[in-house]
């Protein structure tokens, strides 16, 4: 009876709920929206760089993480008979890595040097699909090299223009190799672009006389939930000789930063949810004003305090609920075109690239969205209904049937 009561008692005066309802809406909207572009801002910084170079497991000589030298590759071929054994393992790649100078006739570079199985660095990493001019390695000349658009306008090179690499060798001397540029790239991440390049991995090893040493190998697995589990099977597999890292070990702090964006939307629910409290104890206190003669008859009849108390809360609970139903499926019809179309951040392109953000941001709705909603914008609700409640309970009756 009490939530037919409080319905009725909403709609005696359409106006002024029809307005607080209008408000709730609108705060919900405007909080799903946000929720999803953060989330689709976070989600995007992190698959960028898994994309990009990281994959989703990296396996590497104890120690190596930390002090990335040639001394530290390893030197076991067998060791991806273990990844090929394994379903929830889709791909691998090794490669050589290392740090040198790319010079052209006009100009140098300090530069990351990354020798690849084009085929199988295909199947792990977007570099492929991030060609702008030109094509990707092939794997057939041993002398290709693949560099960033922004590398080839330091240098002042374009496709089919030779570089010279040099770097340390395993042995200490230096190697240096004559390269021709077959295609340039350009990522999401503009640090990422500036510094590295791309090499058959067969002429990495000869160009630093790693022989059949491998720097690391990047495994790529079925589904990104399971990567810490395969993490830690591989680490027992493998053995203390070797380190196994995920994504997360590697990038502590984009997860870290992911997770802020998780903790800044918190902030924005609760700042939403103060404004909301104040909307409703403004409007439950003109509701209960406006009937202080009707709560005291109530009382006269015998009605319980704390059932006056449920009606007011009830009411104000009422509107949350109806305005988190309302908004829901109208910010979720905002967010369907957007998560197809995206939101397009061309203006603010270089800044995005330097977080490893492209320019169009595609939102992402999961149920933790839902969930807050429907579980903190009916509680404030309520919140804001107590103060009314209280002071209605407070009437006497006598005093309230007499109150003009």
């Amino acid at each position: 009876m009490l939530w037919k009561i409080a319905w009725r008692n909403l709609w005696r005066n359409k106006r002024r709920s029809a307005i607080i309802l209008t408000s709730i809406v609108i705060g919900v909207i405007a909080l799903i929206i946000t929720d999803t572009i953060y989330m689709g801002m976070g989600n995007q910084m992190l698959y960028n760089q898994i994309g990009i170079h990281v994959g989703h497991i990296q396996i590497h000589k104890k120690g190596y993480h930390d002090n990335p030298l040639l001394e530290m590759a390893m030197n076991d071929p067998q060791i991806v008979n273990i990844f090929a054994s394994r379903k929830d393992i889709v791909a691998y790649a090794p490669r050589i890595l290392s740090f040198g100078l790319l010079s052209s006739s006009y100009s140098s570079s300090g530069v990351s040097i990354v020798g690849i199985d084009p085929a199988r660095e295909k199947a792990i990493t977007l570099i492929a699909r991030s060609v702008t001019s030109g094509r990707y390695l092939s794997g057939n000349a041993t002398r290709e090299i693949l560099i960033s658009e922004k590398l080839a306008e330091k240098l002042e090179v374009e496709v089919g223009d030779k570089v010279v690499a040099m770097a340390s060798r395993l042995d200490g001397s230096v190697g240096s190799e004559v390269f021709r540029v077959v295609g340039t790239y350009r990522t999401f991440n503009s640090d990422f672009d500036k510094v590295t390049i791309f090499i058959p991995i067969e002429m990495a090893a000869r160009m630093l006389g790693m022989g059949q040493r491998i720097s690391e190998y990047v495994l790529k697995v079925k589904r990104i939930e399971q990567t810490r589990t395969i993490r830690d099977e591989l680490r027992l597999t493998l053995g203390s000789e070797y380190e196994v890292l995920d994504y997360k070990d590697i990038l502590p702090m984009l997860v870290y930063q992911v997770e802020m964006f998780d903790e800044f939307m918190y902030i924005y629910y609760l700042i939403i949810g103060i404004a909301l409290v104040f909307g409703i104890v403004n409007t439950m206190l003109m509701a209960v004003f406006e009937r202080i003669r009707e709560i005291g008859v109530l009382k006269a009849i015998g009605m319980p305090d704390r059932k006056i108390f449920w009606m007011v809360i009830l009411e104000s609970a009422t509107l949350g609920l109806l305005g988190s139903a309302i908004g829901t499926v109208l910010g979720y019809l905002i967010y369907l075109p957007l998560s197809h179309t995206g939101i397009d951040l061309s203006m603010f392109s270089k800044s995005l690239e330097s977080f490893g953000v492209g320019s169009v941001i595609y939102p992402v709705f999961i149920p933790r969205v839902l969930a807050s909603v429907f579980f903190s914008i009916p509680i404030f609700a309520i919140l804001g209904a107590i103060y009314p409640a209280i002071k209605a309970i407070r009437f006497q009756p006598v005093e309230a049937m007499r109150y003009v």
